[in-house]
């Protein structure tokens, strides 16, 4: 038996905005991108890669969830730690410097970890936590 990683999901607060950032800044293709009423969802992914996919989605978005929840959600995203998802790349300090010029917002600059792993983080648009890790 074969499984994959079809689909992650991160919350966005601004569709434009996770645009921007996910199609225009990293790279990524969009494959979807899917409205109803007020709401988007956006599906986008490397390119050569379409079997893994971000769904980019409305936060909260569950009929079943209150206004309070709602609200603590949207308390967590502003806050930056609702959710967060790991990259890796062949070229990390060279997609640092790309996202950086594009005024990308560093957490944490290129740096070899102590658990072998050298790494760099940033904050979407949103405020989800994306961690790149280089390729050995």
């Amino acid at each position: 038996m074969d499984i994959t990683i079809h689909h992650a999901f991160l919350p966005h607060t601004d569709p434009e905005a996770a645009l921007g950032f996910y199609r225009d800044v990293l790279g990524f293709e969009v494959r979807k991108d899917v409205g109803y009423e007020d709401m988007r969802w956006i599906t986008v992914g490397p390119a050569g890669q379409p079997g893994t996919s971000i769904v980019l989605h409305p936060p909260a978005a569950d009929p079943g969830v209150t206004e309070d929840e709602r609200r603590t959600v949207l308390e967590l995203i502003a806050k930056g730690t609702y959710a967060a998802i790991t990259l890796a790349t062949d070229d990390l300090d060279g997609l640092f410097q790309r996202l950086e010029a594009a005024g990308a917002d560093v957490v944490q600059e290129p740096i070899d970890q102590d658990y072998g792993v050298r790494d760099c983080a940033f904050r979407d648009p949103t405020g989800n936590l994306i961690r790149i890790n280089q390729l050995t």
